[in-house]
């Protein structure tokens, strides 16, 4: 399966780039009910909060990266990305699972629908 990566953004407004490292897990959750974005998915880190979110414009998803409308109906409602890379105004996070079933323990491959041939 091909591997699926995403842009964190939005860190100014919660805690900048301090609380990002390589490698650290982040939950992202789906916010349908986000008033300016309907397809809003907020990333988070465990006793922090939230940190930022999935970029869904043009100009803040980093080239090679899917947005959060693209890659809103591959996951589940919650997923867990692992950070590969840090710039000065993004964060490049690798999608691994999705927590929908068995209490998060789907492997990516199980929980990521691809996009199959009909």
């Amino acid at each position: 399966m091909k591997e699926k990566y995403i842009t964190v953004t939005g860190m100014k407004y919660y805690y900048g780039l301090v609380p990002f490292k390589i490698g650290k897990k982040l939950k992202c959750v789906k916010e349908p009910e986000n008033p300016y974005d309907s397809e809003a998915i907020k990333v988070t880190m465990k006793h922090i909060g939230t940190v930022g979110h999935v970029a869904n414009a043009p100009y803040t998803t980093v080239a090679g990266t899917m947005s959060a409308g693209r890659i809103y109906e591959k996951v589940g409602k919650k997923f867990k990305a692992e950070v590969m890379f840090i710039t000065p105004s993004a964060v490049i996070c690798k999608v691994l699972q999705s927590e929908e079933n068995h209490g998060g323990q789907k492997g990516e491959q199980e929980c990521i629908n691809e996009e199959s041939p009909a």
